[in-house]
């Protein structure tokens, strides 16, 4: 089990007078939950609460304009019509299907619709729905951290102002909506902001170690590409799912210069490497992450030969959560093919995943800024206070 945060002390107290979960919601739910193969990794095999002004105004300038002619983030997979009843877990998985999205900003714009589509008559009726619908999407696969963190976050941030319960309920909603809006549009430019911070890191010559394939790992190098930096990158295969070759394929398209390692040549080849490049499932209390299995023994070479470990990570996988060591992890499975038969009474570890320590890391590029893995729990504390 996870080691909680004091933080969660609170949470736990209230989770005795927590409203049921609808039926439809807890059927879909279970389907999941009858699966060997947690949803967590369906989900990356199918696609492979404070903001403060500072965040805001960084993302702002980072971030490229878009445009509302053509950005459909804001489009609710349930029409106007009303035909279809809204359900928390169908807009969820609306947007999910969307490669460039991440999960927990599927479930932030999920939660917005939410607020949208209610038909509470009071604030704290809202709140209700809101406190079932996020708790829906938590449990619709509880191994995802940023999940459970994205849903945390927006609750926190949007029903932070206590102010709320003395206005017309009209404008509540309205200004609940426009709040949930714009927390949707932060994380959406997250990537992008992350990318420009991590360029003054990317020089010229430099040799990249990356493994696994992040999103946002993969924003940071294309973006050093179109600034004309000279790098070339080693790409771990990333076995079983073989995330490396995907990553590969993204960088050959920029014309990347990139050289694939099978995944025990680490150590071989780090003596080449002038930096390694990760991206993260979730950032935990301690400073350390939680990532695809191999990240741990990666990091531990690379600290052993002085070679800096940089993160890129979402604010919204900033998680309370302290993992003491590798068994304390909820295991997110995987199917395991090593292309022969495996003899009965052979047991086969099949999680995805991995904690590497904060001693290990370097630096943090999240779009709050660059932090040192000392700092995570203070940032945790402004997130979640």
């Amino acid at each position: 089990m996870w080691k909680r945060s004091a933080s969660f002390i609170l949470d736990q107290r209230q989770e005795n007078n927590k409203p049921p979960l609808d039926s439809s919601s807890t059927n879909q739910m279970a389907a999941v939950k009858n699966s060997k193969i947690s949803a967590y990794y369906q989900t990356r095999s199918a696609h492979h609460a404070v903001v403060t002004s500072d965040w805001l105004a960084q993302s702002q300038e980072a971030a490229i304009e878009f445009d509302p002619s053509t950005n459909d983030y804001l489009k609710s997979s349930t029409g106007n019509s009303g035909e279809k009843p809204f359900g928390v877990i169908d807009e969820f998985n609306h947007w999910r299907q969307l490669p460039e999205l991440a999960e927990a900003v599927a479930a932030i714009l999920a939660l917005a619709s939410v607020i949208r589509f209610s038909k509470a008559s009071t604030i704290m009726e809202l709140e209700r729905e809101l406190k079932t619908a996020s708790d829906s999407l938590k449990s619709w696969d509880t191994t995802s951290i940023s999940l459970t963190a994205g849903c945390d976050l927006f609750m926190r941030y949007v029903t932070r102002t206590s102010a709320l319960e003395y206005e017309d309920f009209n404008a509540a909603k309205l200004r609940l909506i426009e709040r949930a809006e714009k927390f949707g549009e932060i994380s959406r430019k997250a990537r992008r902001t992350i990318a420009m911070l991590c360029q003054d890191f990317i020089f010229d010559g430099c040799t990249i170690l990356v493994h696994g394939y992040s999103r946002v790992v993969v924003e940071v190098l294309k973006l050093a590409a179109q600034n004309k930096k000279l790098f070339r990158v080693l790409c771990t295969e990333g076995r079983p799912d073989r995330t490396g070759l995907r990553f590969s394929n993204e960088l050959a398209k920029l014309d990347v210069p990139v050289k694939l390692l099978i995944d025990s040549a680490v150590a071989y080849t780090m003596d080449e490497v002038d930096m390694v490049f990760v991206g993260a499932d979730g950032v935990v209390e301690s400073g350390g992450i939680i990532n695809m299995m191999g990240t741990y023994q990666i990091a531990l070479v690379a600290h052993s030969m002085n070679k800096p470990v940089y993160v890129a990570a979402e604010s919204y996988k900033f998680a309370r959560l302290y993992p003491l060591d590798q068994k304390d992890l909820t295991p997110a499975l995987r199917p395991i093919d090593f292309g022969v038969p495996i003899p009965s009474g052979v047991e086969v570890e099949t999680s995805a995943r991995d904690y590497t320590p904060p001693q290990y890391l370097t630096l943090l590029f999240t779009d709050l800024g660059v932090l040192t893995p000392s700092v995570v729990s203070d940032e945790l504390i402004q997130l979640y206070l």
